[in-house]
């Protein structure tokens, strides 16, 4: 297989037939930054979590893949034209979206109630996509007018209908699992015929935000199953570590790369009521 490109988290093949392999590495990223070690067991356990969630949203959305790979770690899937912007669905207020929601009472150009707090649950889930940033760069929250005149009307609300369905149904499955879905991020692109098609993972602690249903209490950061626990180690004293000063983060605690896989192996385990594939 010819080797296309490697970034923070996978590696991408492409097959003679001209389909794509696509491998999920252990790797876990912070901060626009690839931490060090890895987190055992991770790329499986996402993979097949996103298998999983493909099968659930067959009915809202196609998705690019055509059959898993052999290790656990790998999908076999169809090519696709990626849409140059992140779609991203938010129905709590927390990240990246709270810090915008206190400066200006806006997410994406979405203006929100007032008196909203950490983990606040939003009146209705909100289209708040961003821009597709190179590695190593920050991506940036844009509004869904910036979207269309990007893609044109029609695509850019084809984007935020697939989106909020895609969340939707997404909430609706893993609240009956006792499991908040905060907000996600999906990836979309145009297959062969032109058709607006589910690509990379999807619903997966690296792509969205995942909490205790019998643990959200609004007005705090709440406990998570994704990896704000590492994001929340770097940013405590212990880490010593200061993000704006533009060096890269220490190396992971033994302690925090365990807690970290237990709850990848949680998140697994309580979403598809299967065995974690480790």
């Amino acid at each position: 297989m010819k080797h296309l490109h490697s970034g923070k988290i996978r590696d991408l093949y492409e097959t003679d037939e001209g389909l794509l392999l696509m491998v999920a590495s252990d790797r876990i990223s912070a901060f626009d930054y690839v931490l060090e070690p890895d987190i055992p067991d991770k790329g499986k356990i996402l993979t097949q979590m996103s298998q999983w969630w493909f099968e659930q949203l067959a009915e809202v959305v196609p998705n690019h893949m055509v059959a898993p790979g052999p290790d656990g770690r790998s999908v076999l899937c169809r090519p696709l034209r990626m849409v140059p912007v992140e779609c991203v669905a938010r129905g709590y207020l927390a990240g990246s979206g709270l810090t915008d929601y206190r400066r200006s009472g806006t997410v994406s150009g979405v203006r929100l109630e007032l008196g909203l707090e950490d983990g606040s649950r939003l009146a209705e889930p909100i289209f708040t996509p961003s821009t597709k940033a190179p590695v190593g760069e920050h991506d940036e929250p844009i509004t869904f007018e910036q979207v269309a005149a990007e893609v044109g009307d029609d695509v850019a609300a084809e984007l935020r209908r697939i989106t909020l369905a895609v969340y939707t149904r997404g909430a609706e499955i893993a609240r009956e699992r006792g499991i908040i879905l905060a907000d996600t991020k999906i990836e979309l692109g145009w297959d062969s015929e032109g058709v607006l098609t589910l690509g990379d993972e999807v619903l997966t602690p690296d792509s969205s935000r995942f909490w205790p249903l019998d643990g959200w209490r609004p007005g705090r950061a709440q406990p998570s199953f994704d990896k704000q626990f590492v994001r929340d180690w770097l940013l405590s004293p212990a880490s010593g570590w200061d993000r704006d000063s533009g060096e890269a983060p220490p190396r992971l605690p033994d302690d925090v790369v365990t807690r970290s896989r237990e709850r990848y192996i949680e998140a697994y385990e309580r979403l598809t009521g299967h065995t974690c594939p480790t």
